[in-house]
């Protein structure tokens, strides 16, 4: 008896090289702050995609919840609805999280890296929950950007292990279950559905603040990412 075909893993569309042109001051200080993070961590990592992935995902974990908790207790204030924000931004936290989950199968963080997310996951949620207090359509717009980054940086994690510079190794149990991947799935079906992931909540978050901003998002098209654009196609 034959073994049947394991079906292809359905991802939905990526687009790889959208980017939210900054307008005004709060989308400009969203995307400088953003690009000094990239920079940190560009300066810290490297090409240690694995590594990167898990201190920085217990960072990108941290803005749903916050998001959440602060439109909950502000829908309590005003007796209004969330409209769906709430249940939207604790998936993603969730979401978030779980890729945390996957990573510590793929990279063992180090002593160091496990000092640097506890001194990092303090100062980024204090940070991050005044700035949603004060704004948060700012607030949004960084996430926004941020995912931008986090799809790019996947897409160089492809890169490495398409090139032979990172073992192509088998999917981490929690990542089969979680995405319902087939039983043969590796790191790059893993790093693949992480990124599609990471493209929808960059571009939720992009709407989010547009619509804070009073901006339908169909009126505001995203642009290519300037910086980045070939390096993304030719990894894609």
């Amino acid at each position: 008896m034959e073994t049947p075909a394991i079906p292809a893993i359905d991802l939905p569309a990526v687009d790889l090289s959208v980017h939210h042109p900054a307008a005004g001051v709060s989308d400009r200080i969203a995307l400088g702050f953003t690009k000094v993070l990239r920079f940190c961590a560009d300066t810290f990592f490297a090409r240690r995609y694995g590594h990167r992935a898990i201190v920085l995902e217990t960072v990108a974990a941290v803005p749903g919840m916050v998001g959440a908790t602060l439109t909950h207790l502000r829908c309590l204030r005003r007796m209004s609805d969330d409209n769906g924000w709430i249940r939207t931004l604790m998936e993603e936290a969730e979401n978030e999280r779980m890729h945390l989950m996957t990573f510590i199968n793929i990279a063992k963080p180090t002593l160091f890296e496990r000092w640097v997310i506890l001194g990092v996951q303090w100062v980024f949620y204090i940070a991050f929950f005044i700035l949603y207090l004060v704004s948060a359509r700012t607030a949004h717009r960084v996430v926004g950007y941020f995912e931008e980054e986090a799809v790019i940086s996947y897409t160089h994690y492809l890169a490495e292990l398409d090139e032979g510079r990172s073992p192509n190794v088998a999917a981490p149990a929690i990542a089969v279950h979680y995405w319902k991947l087939p039983a043969d799935a590796t790191l790059r079906d893993v790093i693949l559905v992480v990124r599609a992931d990471e493209a929808h909540h960059r571009d939720v978050n992009h709407g989010f603040a547009s619509e804070l901003a009073g901006v339908r998002t169909d009126e505001r098209p995203m642009a290519p990412y300037p910086e980045h654009a070939d390096d993304i196609r030719q990894a894609a």
